[in-house]
């Protein structure tokens, strides 16, 4: 289904199944779709039980991975031990999907600022000016992963805004400015149009595919990352 579609030299699209399905997804996608992982460990091969490393993935051609998902988050993975596992997939040669985002007890005390730009600081403290040429962070509200709740486009551009301009504060504005900033979070075709018209919404992360969600993306958005 997606092989057959028309994409433009401008729409970048990346698909990230569960680990046991990199390979036959890889296999069967055609070369301009990338394929990335759901996470990877921080360290080498090595005696890591049930861990993918980066070289595991690098070895089977996988491009991507993404990194500090909240649901991985939630199992106890600190900022910094997060920051750690994507600094080390860009050195074995990933590129990281960056995740952040906020719960909603955090969103309601309007204090959504206080808890994503830690996540963003350690990001910032262990990647070069290199490195973030091969970065791309998800802002992902976690209340609204899976619930069918979706920020409004308002409230998606108010915290896009608010982590480019901290961004450009702890790593240049150079890196502020050249970064994409995807919006997760129950994203839909329906809800992509308002969304994406925002200036600071670079692109949208799917936690499925659907081809007419693709039709109505095409339309609008230049990168988008499905997993």
């Amino acid at each position: 289904m997606l092989n057959q579609q028309n994409l433009t030299q401008e729409t970048e699209v990346v698909i990230c199944p569960s680990q046991v399905h990199l390979q036959s997804v890889k296999a069967g996608l055609r070369s301009d779709i990338a394929v990335g992982s759901q996470d990877c460990w921080v360290q080498g091969n090595g005696a890591f039980t049930g861990e993918t490393s980066a070289d595991m993935l690098k070895d089977m051609g996988v491009q991507w991975a993404i990194i500090g998902h909240s649901e991985r988050r939630g199992k106890g993975e600190s900022n910094e031990e997060v920051a750690a596992k994507a600094k080390y997939a860009l050195d074995k040669g990933l590129k990281v999907l960056a995740c952040c985002g906020e719960p909603l007890e955090n969103r309601e005390a309007g204090t959504t600022n206080d808890f994503v730009f830690p996540q963003i600081k350690a990001y910032a403290d262990a990647f070069t000016k290199e490195d973030w040429k091969n970065v791309v962070i998800a802002y992902e509200p976690i209340w609204a992963i899976g619930t069918g709740l979706t920020a409004t486009p308002e409230q998606a551009q108010e915290t896009h805004a608010a982590i480019r301009q901290y961004l450009g504060e702890v790593a240049g504005a150079d890196v502020a400015e050249e970064t994409r900033i995807l919006y997760g979070g129950s994203a839909s075709g329906a809800t992509a149009p308002g969304l994406s018209e925002k200036p600071d919404i670079d692109g949208m992360l799917f936690l499925e595919f659907f081809s007419p969600f693709f039709r109505v993306l095409s339309k609008f958005l230049q990168t988008f990352l499905l997993s």
